[in-house]
């Protein structure tokens, strides 16, 4: 998606209608369809590099992040153990939404991990490709 600087820059040459023209030795204007880019000197083109996949960075998985996580998704559970309880006491439902959470953390911490493997993995492929 373009950014708001190259919109503009878009809509202003769509808006002017100039042509690109090139002038001879002689003195000569030539109108082209596209502007002639010269080459660098060291051979390389003046185009960008393709933009990279993947969004933002995966930070390495940490027991940090993962606690603060439990902090907000550890109150829902014990909300939906309690609104999806039933008859059960309250301290089943307790023990439930206690459990529910022991399972959760060290699965988070997983999921975390084996996302950072894999960008780790993508990172290092488009750096040496």
């Amino acid at each position: 998606m373009p950014s708001r600087k190259q919109r503009r820059r878009r809509e202003k040459l769509q808006r002017h209608e100039y042509e690109y023209v090139i002038e001879t030795e002689d003195g000569e204007e030539i109108t082209v369809e596209k502007p002639v880019v010269a080459p660098k000197p060291d051979g390389k083109s003046t185009a960008r590099p393709a933009a990279r996949r993947g969004g933002r960075e995966i930070p390495k998985p940490s027991m940090a992040r993962v606690a603060k996580r439990t902090a907000i998704f550890g109150p829902l559970i014990l909300v939906v153990v309690f609104w999806t309880g039933g008859d059960s006491t309250t301290a089943s439902k307790v023990f439930t939404a206690v459990t529910l959470i022991a399972f959760f953390i060290p699965f988070s911490y997983l999921v975390d991990s084996i996302m950072y493997r894999v960008y780790s993995k993508r990172q290092r492929g488009a750096d040496s490709g």
